[in-house]
């Protein structure tokens, strides 16, 4: 039998009329009961589209010219927002990407929780450029190029972007692009980087380099030097991640720092901890988290999923006692050395499986009277089921999850809360990730 052979793709762009935008951040247009996905559109809009792939179901397409722009287009800030996947809504004004993710928060509760809050509160921005202190930057030689491309994938492929620069990564990365470059370029292991994690404190930022064979001298002594150029921490990373170490500054412990003024607190960490992105939004979040849970100075508190300290460190400064728990243990690590250095002694950091009960730890056998919970994009349905075990007036929860965070509010309600706040934070502009956070309230 032969297979059949698929009908080639139109060569042509196509005249798309947008109706709806989906939670991916691409327009939707449909054309003779067919769904088309249409990248760089926004509703209300007529565009010329590029065919990019087709199923049964729906077609796949790219922006090649817009014929009727809607209000809330506006030019991108970068010349490489049409291609590169880092960005997905550079081309929507701010205040419409607010609205859209607000919009995405509101349309998850009532989809997959059938809730509402009490109240939305106002979306916490921050300013769109320069933000992000966190990233994975890709490295390719590419023969045909003569060249190291450095930076993210296109969008929706597996090829990276020819940039120079970045607009939204932090200015001591995201200007210094073609540097590393020419940099990987002159190395004698230059088919032999894989990419390139970089990560940015309030003083210092580090590049950690994946290389997939030893290095030469002349290798090494190149990338020490970039770094004393730039003020760079320099990493190198042979293997594995515990195989990640640092080789300039020679001296000296291998963490960045970043401050929280409002609480008096240097919170320190490796570049390969996981750390919030935006210094901006991050401060004011922990503000907002605190603040919603009125904690009282004779409080006992319990902080889930709680990294390195980045809310159970601010909690003890008003709390009476305050337990962190987190399921890696490399971080139950950096969150006692961060109470050490910040002096704290009334709170505690222990290690545990996340996905289940715990409510017969030794550490939980007292309860609480306020709890957070900053769990990954999976949630944590399988806690909340628990959480009322603990008696606490307050829950809050932040989500980088929308539907994660939508599901698990209903089962927080159906276990005696109240859903009284609820908002969108802009932790990532001009992407699509929505950031939120929530109140409940003991009935």
């Amino acid at each position: 039998m032969s297979r059949r052979r698929r009908k080639p793709l139109p060569r042509e762009p196509l005249p798309c009329t947008i109706e709806a935008f989906s939670h991916d951040g691409r327009g939707i247009a449909r054309e003779e009961g067919k769904t088309r996905f249409v990248d760089g559109a926004l509703p209300g809009e007529r565009v010329m589209a590029k065919m990019i792939s087709t199923r049964s179901k729906f077609d796949e397409l790219r922006t090649e010219e817009v014929l009727e722009a809607a209000p809330e287009r506006v030019t991108p800030p970068c010349d490489f927002a049409d291609l590169c996947g880092g960005c997905s809504l550079q081309h929507m004004a701010p205040d419409a990407q607010i609205r859209f993710k607000e919009n995405t928060l509101r349309e998850h509760f009532a989809h997959f929780g059938g809730i509402e809050p009490e109240q939305w509160t106002e979306p916490m921005r921050s300013p769109a450029l320069g933000y992000r202190r966190k990233a994975r930057l890709g490295v390719r030689f590419v023969p045909k190029r003569d060249s190291v491309l450095v930076g993210f994938r296109e969008k929706r492929n597996s090829f990276l972007t020819d940039i120079d620069r970045c607009v939204v990564l932090d200015p001591r990365i995201g200007e210094r692009i073609d540097d590393l470059r020419r940099l990987l370029y002159g190395m004698e292991a230059y088919q032999h980087i894989a990419q390139v994690e970089v990560a940015c404190g309030d003083d210092a930022a580090a590049m950690i380099f994946r290389n997939m064979i030893p290095l030469s001298e002349s290798d090494r002594a190149a990338l020490v030097a970039f770094g004393q150029a730039h003020d760079l921490h320099i990493y190198l990373q042979p293997k594995g991640p515990d195989t990640v170490h640092r080789i300039w500054p020679a001296e000296g412990e291998e963490r960045l720092s970043y401050r929280l003024p409002e609480f008096d607190l240097t919170m320190t960490f490796h570049p390969m901890d996981f750390t919030q992105v935006n210094a901006d939004i991050n401060q004011r979040m922990v503000h907002r988290a605190i603040e919603w849970l009125d904690v009282q100075p004779g409080d006992r508190v319990l902080d889930l999923f709680c990294g390195l300290g980045n809310f159970t460190l601010p909690l003890a400064r008003k709390a009476g006692q305050v337990v962190g728990v987190e399921g890696d243990d490399a971080m139950v690590v950096r969150g006692r050395e961060n109470a050490e250095r910040n002096a704290l002694g009334n709170v505690s950091f222990h290690g545990a499986n996340l996905q289940g009960d715990f409510t017969r730890e030794s550490w939980a056998s007292e309860g609480f009277d306020r709890i957070l919970i900053d769990p990954p994009r999976s949630g944590a349905q399988e806690i909340c089921e628990h959480l009322a075990t603990f008696g606490a007036q307050r829950i809050v929860y932040v989500s980088c999850n929308p539907a994660t965070l939508a599901r698990d509010a209903g089962v927080i309600v159906s276990k005696g809360y109240r859903l009284k706040q609820a908002g969108v934070m802009d932790m990532f502009p001009h992407t699509t990730h929505v950031e939120s956070i929530a109140l409940f309230e003991k009935n």
